[in-house]
């Protein structure tokens, strides 16, 4: 299959370098940066889910309505919605975006977040929550009359499959998590599992744990990994850039309050990878921890540094490891989506495309 690039669009121009303390929504910065996204060349962009941000699958909508082409990997907590609505509002949704959402169905890994939004429950039941939510979802989507569920978390009757999803046989299943609660769900219904950006060799024994896991189920999902690519014409540039970026957040997170280099955080992926930035800011030649070891890593953090070809040359490196779709936003998020789209999006395409070529023959 050929290579996926998503990238990531928020409500607010806001990220690492500039968190805004004003308005959560701000429509005219959605539908340029959304657009960006599509002349670039990406083929998808996440809508994150934020419990204090604009509601995901509202800003989804008003994306589809902005574009003509670009998917929309809208993030998903189950358990805030009850699934007979939840497969009404998603299959609504690709409905009219023609076809071009994809769910990507995050759990929760921090309780504080979780209760802000009524969710009480701890790491392990929400994954099996979300196992029971899944199949709920994907019962209703694909059944031909009135769907029955009793189970330990959901109980409903005659739920209606009146709106279907324009995709057959439904919305596809992206899915996030690190922990072996996490992994056994992905096995049973992530279509694409999704990692942060590890060094390589933590990548790939962590694909081959997925994979273990999904041949058990009979399934074999592709895989995407995350990284925040810093590029420039030259690879002095590009580390200059880096440690400019770097300082920057850290004046960002003074300014704000926010804790610097000290953190614990709850969940497996975050875990992850600051275990890995403990053994260097800089690992596999371009891998560049710094962001990651300042903020905790609480989302994916970790950059690639280099030229558009040398970024691309990392990137394939995954590929051969089994990554076939790469995950990448910028530090400044509009001007790096139109900057990918001029050189590192095309170099990703050329450099895997070779790849191919090689393994075929």
């Amino acid at each position: 299959m050929s290579v996926e690039i998503i990238g990531m669009i928020t409500a607010t121009p806001s990220s690492e370098v500039d968190q805004p303390l004003g308005d959560a929504v701000d429509a005219d910065f959605v539908r340029r940066f959304a657009q960006a996204h599509e002349r670039a060349g990406f083929d998808r962009a996440l809508v994150g889910y934020f419990s204090n941000g604009a509601e995901g699958a509202v800003v989804s909508s008003f994306i589809a309505a902005a574009t003509e082409r670009l998917g929309i990997l809208l993030a998903y907590r189950p358990g805030v919605i009850a699934p007979p609505l939840a497969a009404r509002q998603l299959a609504t949704l690709d409905q009219f975006s023609n076809g071009r959402l994809a769910l990507n169905v995050i759990s929760g890994g921090s309780d504080a977040d979780q209760q802000r939004d009524g969710d009480w429950l701890n790491h392990d039941q929400r994954y099996a929550r979300t196992d029971e939510y899944l199949d709920a979802l994907k019962a209703i989507w694909t059944a031909r009359g009135p769907v029955d569920h009793h189970g330990h978390y959901y109980r409903f009757k005659g739920a209606l499959p009146s709106v279907r999803t324009l995709q057959k046989p439904h919305i596809p299943i992206y899915f996030s998590g690190s922990s072996p609660a996490a992994i056994q769900v992905a096995a049973r219904h992530a279509d694409t599992y999704m990692l942060w950006g590890e060094p390589l060799a933590d990548f790939a024994e962590h694909v081959q744990q997925v994979r273990a896991a999904a041949q058990r189920q009979g399934r074999s999902p592709r895989v995407s990994v995350s990284f925040r690519p810093i590029i420039a014409d030259t690879e002095e540039a590009a580390w200059k850039r880096a440690v400019e970026l770097l300082e920057r957040i850290r004046e960002n997170r003074t300014r704000l309050g926010l804790p610097i280099n000290d953190h614990a955080p709850a969940n497996a992926g975050s875990q992850r990878l600051l275990a890995a930035a403990q053994r260097g800011e800089v690992l596999d030649e371009r891998l560049w921890t710094g962001v990651a070891r300042l903020t905790g890593a609480q989302w994916n953090s970790t950059a690639l540094v280099g030229t558009a070809e040398q970024v691309a040359e990392s990137l394939g490196r995954y590929w051969q490891h089994g990554a076939s779709t790469f995950l990448i936003r910028g530090f400044d998020p509009l001007d790096d989506a139109e900057l990918y789209g001029r050189g590192l999006i095309p170099a990703i395409r050329e450099h895997i495309a070779t790849l191919q070529q090689r393994r075929a023959g």
